[in-house]
């Protein structure tokens, strides 16, 4: 289709080849397109079955908002969009950029068109098809190992309205395709180099097996799964990325997986009944009040109702806890007050590279609103900001001299930038009577400027009061420094989008949309409001910050100024209780 029968809305910033210079900066070997042999192709030829055995469950909820664009052409990921006429498919013109096209390839957006009602599925359907008839026997970019796996994940998540609908040739083609592509992974897996490629890859293995093939191949299948597991599965049930996101994605993966060995009438394996009540547990620690996630790490809001359909398939609560040892979180709530401190060290490689510098960051929130994040992150956002929010000032924590508190370190074999450290990360926790007080420190600033940061954490019993407390500390081991120039430092308290900051004489008054209203106080002169940015709605936006900056002494204890501020939130007005919480 020409571009003139379309209304084609796109960036256009950047020139194709700037596109291209990006996309292989920030996503390294895994965005280099794929490439088969000679052989490979042959093993990729031939018929799938004749019909599926069975189908997987789709767990997840439709995204209505999403669903409901796509029926008027429109299609968005993070701020770039093509509006589309004539239920074109976004591939039948060039699309805004490589990561644009990436989530266009994954068919996440499948699931959404179907719940659109007749419609719908029959504009899913046509899509699919065209896709088939273009890109089905091979294509170097869309069947790179991660968006090949999601993609017939996604697929196969639509079940009898996809594979069972239509003329027989339609069906028997979706079926071949979508066997081609499972042929292809189970000959490739072994090579990808990243863990998202292996964990879905194994998970759509064990569905191929399942669904298609009547069990055969399920034991090795299985042994893959369990495998990615026990290496991305921390002992509390945290993903190694330490990400909430993850954690959840994962565990709706395991719960699918799980549901369709039941309808199967094959046993399920120890280890998923072992793993899932921890990870549903881990999920309850990151849900916030307004039922979506924490941001930390590589991770979103989630939309709420996605947390709640997989903790509601659990037949008990998951167990609540407010320490997370091995994932590195503590969390304090008191009343309508929570807080979540993050005092984790950074994965291992592979897994740190797509990790944070964001040692010491909180987020904080009365009941339903949010009030102090991070910039967040979000799968749909360009590569570059995806990038750009790993670094300590996009967290709401202390960062010297402009430096990050982890450092970045290029893997040559994936050409990505992993973190590492900060080493001497630690908390400690005291509560008495009904208060609580948290004591953290991380020696990511002792290497290069001798200093220690260390956050003190006080809740009040009735959780109407947070007090902090920002130290920079030369230890007593540690030499003094002839060098007594004052060190920059600036501690940055990354406002929620539904925050509205009014700057006053002695106070920033900060009023969320629910109806809570806090004030921020500090002692150290000079507070400031500075526009920051957030990703994790899913587009980039940009509220408010709130900066103390000032120059810290190289050889100070910690105790006084300029090396020791403080700073509270107090509550001014609660937020109303909802309806449904009577």
């Amino acid at each position: 289709m020409a571009e003139s029968d379309s209304d084609f809305h796109a960036d256009r910033t950047r020139t194709s080849s700037d596109d291209a210079a990006l996309w292989r900066r920030f996503r390294g070997v895994v965005g280099d397109d794929a490439k088969v042999s000679t052989l490979q192709k042959l093993k990729l030829t031939g018929h799938g079955p004749d019909a599926f055995s069975m189908h997987i469950s789709n767990l997840l909820p439709p995204d209505d908002r999403r669903g409901e664009a796509l029926m008027a052409g429109i299609w968005r990921i993070g701020q770039q969009r093509m509006v589309m006429t004539g239920g074109e498919a976004p591939w039948s013109l060039e699309m805004p950029s490589r990561h644009f096209a990436d989530r266009v390839h994954r068919f996440g957006w499948l699931p959404d068109l179907f719940a659109r009602g007749e419609e719908g599925a029959a504009l899913a359907r046509r899509l699919t098809d065209d896709w088939i008839e273009r890109f089905g026997k091979f294509n170097g970019f869309a069947w790179r190992i991660e968006p090949t796996a999601s993609r017939v994940w996604n697929w196969m998540r639509c079940g009898p309205e996809l594979f069972e609908m239509g003329s027989a040739e339609d069906r028997s083609q979706r079926i071949d395709a979508l066997s081609r592509q499972l042929r292809y992974l189970a000959e490739v897996i072994e090579t990808a180099h990243d863990p998202k490629s292996r964990w879905m890859a194994a998970v759509s293995l064990v569905a191929h097996s399942l669904c298609l093939r009547k069990g055969a191949g399920l034991s090795e299948a299985l042994a893959r799964l369990e495998g990615e597991v026990t290496a991305q599965i921390l002992p509390d049930g945290g993903h190694v990325t330490r990400s909430p996101a993850h954690t959840l994605s994962s565990l709706l993966h395991l719960q699918t997986i799980e549901e369709a060995l039941i309808r199967a009438q094959r046993p399920v394996p120890d280890w998923i009944t072992k793993w899932t009540p921890r990870m549903g547990a881990m999920l309850g620690f990151f849900r916030a009040g307004d039922g979506a996630l924490d941001t930390f790490n590589d991770g979103d809001e989630s939309r709420a109702e996605v947390v709640e359909a997989a903790l509601s398939r659990f037949e008990t609560p998951p167990r609540r806890f407010l320490f997370a040892p091995k994932s590195g979180f503590q969390k304090i709530e008191r009343g309508t007050l929570r807080f979540v401190l993050d005092c984790g060290e950074a994965p291992p490689r592979p897994f740190a590279e797509h990790a944070r510098a964001g040692a010491l960051g909180f987020e904080f929130s009365d009941g339903p609103a949010r009030i102090v994040t991070s910039c967040g992150y979000s799968s749909e956002v360009n590569v570059d900001w995806q990038a750009a929010v790993r670094r300590t000032s996009a967290h709401s924590t202390l960062i010297l001299a402009g430096r990050d508190s982890s450092a970045f370190v290029l893997n040559e074999e994936t050409r990505m930038r992993a973190v590492t450290g900060p080493e001497g990360i630690a908390a400690k926790r005291l509560e008495e009577a009904s208060e609580i007080w948290l004591d953290a420190q991380h020696a990511g600033y002792k290497a290069s400027h001798g200093l220690l940061h260390r956050r003190r954490i006080f809740v009040s019993g009735a959780g109407d009061r947070l007090t902090g407390e920002d130290s920079l500390v030369r230890p007593v081991a540690q030499p003094p420094t002839d060098d007594k120039k004052g060190v920059p430092f600036e501690i940055r308290f990354h406002l929620h989008p539904t925050i509205t900051a009014h700057m006053g004489r002695d106070a920033i008054r900060l009023v969320s949309e629910t109806g809570a209203v806090w004030r921020f106080k500090t002692s150290h002169e000079g507070a400031r409001l500075e526009r920051t940015a957030y990703l994790a709605r899913g587009v980039v936006e940009t509220p408010e910050q709130i900066v103390l900056s000032g120059f810290a002494d190289p050889n100070g204890d910690g105790s006084q100024p300029p090396n020791c501020i403080r700073w509270a939130f107090i509550r001014e007005t609660a937020a109303p209780a909802r309806p449904d919480s009577a």
